[in-house]
Parts: C-alpha cells; sequence; structure tokens
C-alpha cells in the first residue's frame, strides 16, 4: 500500500515525489519506477537495496534470523511437515487437506518418470563431466519432450509443467550420477515417498535392492525442505528474469540451475568439503583458525556466517540435529567428519566467531550429512537444484500470474564517449 511519500531533491530541480510502499513485513519501500521521467535512474550493485518484485511467497528476516514460507516458519515446516507438502505450500498458497494432498503425492508419483528417449541424452556427455552441466543441459532438453504444455499464458499447463519439475527432478538428478558411475539408471517407484525414492535411484542397483534406512530419508527430506526457497537470491531472479522474457519454464529452470552452480551461491556446500580437505586433519584447526582471523590471510571458513542471516541462519538448528541424527545411525569413523564437527565446536565457543555471528550455517552442515549418507560432492549442488526446483516454480508461476514487464536493469556507462574511426584506414 502506498500511504507515505518520499522526497528526491535534486539541487536545481523541483523536488520528485515518490511512492512509499509497505508490505505486511519488512522495510518500506521507495518505488522508484517514475523517476525515469526525470532522466535519471538509481545505482545499485548486486541489487543490495533494490526490490526487483511484489511476492507472496517467502519472507526472510535476516538481523532476527527468521524464515518464512507463506507465514509458516521454516523450523515448524521442517518439524512437523514433510518436502510434497511444503511443495504444496509453496506453489499453492496454503497447507493442503488430506485429500488434497493425497491427490497431489498421487500426481507427482505419477511423472516420476522420464521419456525413455532421454536416457540416449544422456549418452551425449563424457563420463567425467560435472553433474551439474549435465543438468543443465538434460533440463534444458526438457522442454523437447514435453512441448505439450509450454504455453506460459495457460494456466493448466503452468500447472502441469510446475508437477513434471518436482516430480522428475529426482529421476533426472539419480540418473546424473548412475551415468558418471557407469551404473545402469534406475526406474523410480511409486511405493516409495519422495526422499526414499531418490535415495532409491541413486543407490540401488537392478541387482541388489536394499531397504531405505527410514534416518536417511528424514534426513533427506529435510534437505530438501530446508533449501526448498530462499526468497529473491541470485538463481530465483535469475528464473523470473529468464521467464519475464516468455521463455519456456524448462529453459528457465535451467537458467536458475546455471545460477546456483556458482561457487558464492549452491557450490557453498561443495566449498565447505573442500575445506575441510585444506585443512586436512584434526591437529592442522588451530593453525587454521589463526589464518581464518588473520585479516591479511585469503583463507576463509567456508559455511559459517552468511549474507543475509546476520545473527544465526534458522535452518541450520534443524539441520544440526539432522546431522547428529544420521552420524549416530551411520556409526561413521570419518577423520573428515571428526574433523567437522571440532571445527563446529570451536566456532560456536570462541568469543571471535562469537562476536562476529559467524555461526555453521545450512552447507556446513548440509555437506557433512550428504558426505555421511555417500553422495559425492559433485553431486551436492545437484541436490540442491533438486530440492530448490519448486521455490523456482512458484515464483516463476507467481510472476506470470500477474501483469508483468521484461527485466531490463540499466547501467551507468563509464566508457569512451562517440568517437570516429581513424581517416586513413585500408
Amino acid at each position: 500500500m502506498a500511504d507515505k511519500k518520499a522526497q528526491l531533491i535534486i539541487e536545481g530541480n523541483a523536488p520528485v515525489e515518490l511512492p512509499v510502499l509497505t508490505g505486511t513485513m519488512g522495510p518500506d519501500v521507495i518505488d522508484v519506477r517514475s523517476l525515469t521521467a526525470t532522466g535519471r535512474f538509481t545505482f545499485d550493485p548486486g541489487f543490495m537495496s533494490t526490490a526487483s518484485c511484489e511476492s507472496k511467497i517467502t519472507y526472510i528476516d535476516g538481523d532476527k534470523g527468521i524464515l518464512l514460507h507463506r507465514g509458516y516458519p521454516i523450523e515448524q515446516l521442517a518439524e512437523q511437515s514433510d518436502y510434497l507438502e511444503t511443495c504444496y505450500l509453496l506453489l499453492n498458497g496454503e497447507l493442503p487437506s488430506k485429500e488434497e494432498k493425497a491427490k497431489f503425492v498421487g500426481t507427482i508419483k505419477n511423472h516420476t518418470m522420464v521419456h525413455e528417449q532421454l536416457k540416449s541424452f544422456f549418452n551425449g556427455f563424457r563420463r567425467d563431466a560435472h553433474p551439474m552441466a549435465i543438468m543443465c543441459g538434460v533440463v534444458g532438453a526438457l522442454s523437447a519432450f514435453y512441448h505439450d504444455s509450454l504455453d506460459i499464458n495457460n494456466p493448466q499447463h503452468r500447472e502441469v509443467s510446475a508437477m513434471r519439475l518436482v516430480a522428475k527432478m529426482p529421476t533426472i538428478a539419480a540418473m546424473t550420477y548412475k551415468y558418471s558411475m557407469g551404473q545402469p539408471m534406475m526406474y523410480p517407484r511409486n511405493d516409495l515417498n519422495y526422499a526414499e525414492n531418490f535415495l532409491h535411484m541413486m543407490f540401488n542397483t537392478p541387482c541388489e535392492i536394499k531397504p531405505i534406512s527410514p534416518v536417511l530419508a528424514k534426513a533427506m527430506d529435510k534437505i530438501f525442505i530446508l533449501h526448498a526457497d530462499h526468497e529473491q537470491n541470485a538463481s530465483t531472479s535469475t528464473v523470473r528474469l529468464a521467464g519475464s522474457s516468455g521463455a519456456n519454464p524448462f529453459a528457465c529452470i535451467a537458467a536458475g540451475i546455471a545460477a546456483l552452480w556458482g561457487p558464492a551461491h549452491g557450490g557453498a556446500n561443495e566449498a565447505v568439503l573442500s575445506m575441510l580437505d585444506e585443512i586436512g586433519s584434526v591437529e592442522n584447526i588451530d593453525k587454521f583458525i589463526a589464518k581464518a582471523k588473520d585479516k591479511n590471510d585469503p583463507f576463509k571458513l567456508m559455511g559459517f556466517g552468511h549474507r543475509v542471516y546476520k545473527n544465526f541462519d534458522p535452518r541450520a538448528k534443524v539441520m544440526k540435529q539432522t546431522c547428529d541424527e544420521v552420524l549416530a545411525e551411520l556409526g561413521i569413523n570419518d577423520p573428515q567428519l571428526e574433523l567437522a564437527m571440532k571445527l563446529d565446536e570451536i566456532a560456536r565457543n570462541d568469543p571471535y566467531f562469537k562476536e562476529r555471528n559467524l555461526y555453521p550455517n545450512v552447507d556446513f552442515y548440509s555437506g557433512i550429512i550428504l558426505k555421511a549418507i555417500g553422495i559425492p560432492t559433485s553431486m551436492f549442488t545437484v541436490i540442491f537444484a533438486l530440492a530448490r526446483t519448486v521455490g523456482w516454480i512458484s515464483h516463476w508461476k507467481e510472476m506470470l500470474s500477474s501483469p508483468y514487464k521484461i527485466g531490463r536493469p540499466r547501467q551507468l556507462y563509464t566508457g569512451y564517449e562517440q568517437r570516429d574511426l581513424p581517416s586513413g584506414r585500408d
């Protein structure tokens, strides 16, 4: 609601009156859209002070460590809900009734298989290709296999595409892993829940079907919930920007996967394991803690602190408990996991980290859990993409359901003024 006004005063010009918009939560927003009429626009690299859209999906208060999906705290969803119910909530705005959830789960299960011809598509990739490279290509190619639901102006087409993406991402992720391992790809099983089915397709083979551990399936489901959406981050903004051009949903999600691939975004939990490799052993922790405190040393502790959360990451509390449960279930004696737990203990008690709110974040614990389950680090960001797909598609659907404009950021040009080519050129 625009119930207040702000004035922009530029020396020598009449004041420019700008509406101030108020949301249901969070700071007020100054609407600068009319500024273009003055021949000026704002400069905000990284969009640190710019709201690119209006949204009803997710709210974050980084100072207070709050993350809400459709108003529900992430801690409550992780403890009392499951991933597919959270998907329904993000996509539809409300929690489902028992009947609505059963129908939704049934629809997802009916879409878990991929077109059989898609298996041949994998053969075009090298066996040692990074799984995220394969994911970008395969998800983008889905539009060539499912072109019966690509009319973005048709609400039914948008709904079918959303269901297909949520349902097929675990299958494609597992196929990507199996391809890199040289193992036969496993078909999904509709008698398993979402997380169990993913673990089945990842770790079972046609000659040996092992039962899925309930503890590991629960941990996997929580990882999915905790990564389902995170407001207007780089990959979600990429999906919205691609969608604003009218691109099909599979292309938009492929664009999101490409943005997520960056180590500053989705690659953070993979970077945690790389950091643990660099530290090497518990005996080296003090040396690397000192390096982390040294402003002149480039070494950084990965998985501590967060760009958005200035207090604590609310997802990390849930993930810490899940991490403890998984390690207890598996009884793993892994030096790297021992190192991670020691690092966690030190960072939680060291005044340097406490004063700066450098607590372990969700990436720190999720990396440890995934390694313990047996998932290679190259697959970590793939699993992040799998979980985040529902957030991306929810934002894509929200954008298309109301008037929108193609994204077109401005720039501050600092290059040459117009100049002529030199005369006498051959």
